[in-house]
């Protein structure tokens, strides 16, 4: 490990939700919900509560106080509702997000420049060859963050992004937390499994039936045990993250291969019996393509899935256009084209959808859906 690295993974703390609590601050302290289609009938203070959605909409994002009562992004609002039937439910404002994301990205950009964008409301940093204390360095970024923003954000400082992004979430909200390679033992292995980003629910199942429930018990398995229940690439990788090894840059490039948007699973799905809500989820992680897409200034000529199943099997396919697209709609139409080829007769762990061949924006031309049969889902 290139003990030299300083990394900062800097995480918006509930961004979504912060946000329209700018304009709310009467909603401060509450449990708040932002998510779902449509309109909910107010209460008497004005504000909709989660008990009075009907739907199969799911939550964009919630506030602390909610996720303490179990509500989280991903989760159903009918079944958050049963949790939380008192919360406030708000709408998602995206055009709201995406400027305060440009604001607290520029107030970082005048510090430290060596940026690479996570999405709207995370980014890492390489701060190595920034002449400043890492503990000053990372209160001056947040204080600037604040300053442009009036939000909170919690960043973590480690000698590499695995371990940046696992130190950003440890004191959440507004943390700062710093790591060496020598606190690996101390302080990472202790902690669940998947508090690993990349591994998910399903994965923490499988290991925690060969009774691996910690990072430092996976640190302990050993490779070739890995390798043969979770396949040769897979294995190798959770060998190398338990041990906090991750050598990848910190890219800073402004033209980008490929754009890309994936969620896994609470639960397995599968595409007869829960047909509506991968729908939903699938038309969803098309929009956010999208706005991502148009945000950097892009439009893409191929459009691409991933699946993975609930054995770990992995499928992808690609579509190429006539023209390039940057609009929600032909990204779903050509992603949905992209699922008739692949089987679908099993559950489902992981959706995604990616842009490839990217083009500049002003290229973009709206392609007509083709005219064919229904799409899986």
């Amino acid at each position: 490990m290139n003990s030299n690295r300083r990394i900062a993974h800097l995480d918006m703390d509930a961004f979504f939700a912060s946000v329209e609590l700018l304009s709310r601050p009467e909603l401060r302290g509450r449990p708040v919900v932002v998510g779902g289609r449509g309109a909910v009938r107010a209460g008497g203070d004005g504000f909709a509560r989660l008990a009075d959605y009907v739907g199969r909409g799911v939550v964009t994002t919630s506030t602390y106080e909610a996720r303490a009562l179990g509500v989280f992004s991903g989760m159903g609002l009918m079944k958050s509702a049963a949790l939380a039937p008192d919360a406030i439910l708000l709408p998602a404002d995206f055009d709201a997000y995406r400027h305060y994301s440009r604001r607290f990205k520029a107030a970082v950009a005048a510090i430290a420049p060596q940026i690479e964008d996570r999405g709207i409301d995370e980014i890492y940093l390489d701060l190595s060859d920034i002449a400043e204390d890492t503990l000053p360095l990372a209160r001056r970024l947040k204080d600037a963050v604040f300053a442009a923003t009036g939000l909170s954000c919690s960043i973590g400082v480690a000698p590499n992004k695995l371990l940046a992004k696992i130190g950003s979430d440890l004191e959440k909200p507004d943390g700062l937390t710093v790591l060496a390679a020598d606190d690996i033992p101390a302080r990472i292995w202790p902690l669940p499994a998947r508090k690993v980003n990349g591994i998910g629910p399903k994965a923490a199942e499988k290991l925690a039936g060969l009774g691996i429930a910690t990072i430092g018990e996976l640190a302990a398995a050993t490779p070739e045990l890995l390798v043969a229940h979770f396949g040769r690439s897979y294995g190798e990788w959770l060998h190398r993250v338990a041990h906090g090894i991750d050598e990848r840059p910190v890219v800073t490039e402004s033209e980008p291969k490929s754009i890309s948007r994936e969620t896994t699973f609470a639960r397995d799905l599968h595409a007869r019996s829960d047909r509506s809500e991968l729908s939903e989820i699938f038309t969803g992680l098309c929009q956010r393509l999208a706005d991502d897409l148009r945000r950097k200034g892009y439009a893409a000529r191929t459009i691409g899935i991933k699946l993975r199943y609930a054995d770990f099997r992995t499928a992808t396919r690609d579509l190429t256009l006539p023209a390039p697209v940057a609009d929600g709609r032909p990204i779903r139409q050509a992603a949905g084209e992209c699922l008739k080829r692949v089987p679908l007769d099993a559950r489902l762990r992981l959706l995604g959808v990616r842009a490839s061949g990217l083009a500049p924006l002003a290229e973009a031309m709206q392609v007509p859906p083709a005219r064919q049969g229904e799409l899986p889902f």
